[in-house]
């Protein structure tokens, strides 16, 4: 498989304050990749170095084969679509305008302002002026002008923090599709249920480093335990072994119609993150 990021030993540094410490970890093409924390550990730092916003302070930093730092050169830029809590649009110009902006200046043809436009469900807002919008709306705008290159490789910095339910659903279909068109997704995010709906793999990063990493339904297998719930119809419920030893327990409850429901014990990202750092998400 193809590395579209390789990240070894990465470390970086702010006034004598380590923000990052022996980073490492790979994406391959094609994959939505969560790099989930809480704030101020490390993600936006970790996002602006991938994309050379700002330099690392040790370690190797590889996109597409090439060190990050060459991603400044314009040809390597269109191959990435970023979207961060700095947004940069014209707030005297409107949504349309911003994005015919971008078009020409990416060479891409004004086509994809529309298509941009309906991915974010913002067409029929696209002559609102930026500065009548929400933070919400303002969000969508600037995804929009991230993916209307169509890139091969996209960096989502919390995504849909100010977006309500309907939009956010309406962008995880989005990505889903964008990403079944061959485009490679680096999301961080604090939502664990995000995580778990949109993502191949995650990273839990805490203080500045990587605490586990893998598919997340190997991450609850490995962190979760073997039992069931049993709920009983008279309201109690009963904590079993899911072997053969608690079977017969189980086959008298169904047997004598006690059962309500019976439902797995399996942890949530939530509860993996709690297990590795003993810190709540905030």
């Amino acid at each position: 498989m193809n590395a579209v990021i390789d990240v070894q030993h990465l470390k970086k540094t702010f006034n004598k304050e380590t923000a990052l410490q022996d980073v490492s970890f790979t994406i391959q093409k094609g994959e939505i990749f969560g790099f989930l924390g809480p704030s101020g550990s490390g993600k936006t730092t970790t996002i602006k170095i991938l994309t050379a916003q700002t330099d690392k302070s040790a370690g190797n930093v590889l996109l597409f084969g090439q060190p990050a730092t060459d991603m400044k050169q314009s040809q390597n830029r269109k191959r990435f679509g970023i979207l961060t809590d700095n947004s940069g649009l014209y707030t005297r110009l409107s949504i349309e305008e911003n994005l015919l902006l971008y078009s020409n200046l990416y060479e891409i043809p004004n086509s994809a302002v529309k298509e941009a436009l309906d991915f974010v469900n913002l067409y029929a807002d696209r002559k609102k002026k930026i500065s009548q919008l929400s933070k919400g709306m303002i969000q969508r705008v600037t995804l929009a002008r991230a993916i209307m290159h169509k890139p091969e490789l996209l960096f989502l910095d919390e995504p849909t923090s100010a977006l309500d339910p309907v939009n956010t659903q309406h962008i995880y279909n989005g990505l889903r599709r964008l990403n079944d068109m061959g485009t490679t997704i680096f999301l961080t995010t604090h939502d664990m249920s995000e995580a778990e709906i949109l993502c191949d793999r995650v990273a839990f990063l805490h203080k500045g480093k990587i605490r586990a990493i893998g598919a997340p339904k190997d991450l609850k297998k490995e962190f979760g335990t073997d039992t069931i719930t049993v709920e009983l119809k008279n309201g109690a419920q009963e904590i079993i072994e899911n072997g053969a030893q608690d079977a017969e327990k189980l086959y008298q409850w169904m047997q004598s119609e006690q059962v309500r429901c019976i439902y797995t014990n399996e942890p949530t990202l939530g509860d993996i993150f709690m297990q590795i750092t003993g810190s709540d998400l905030v």
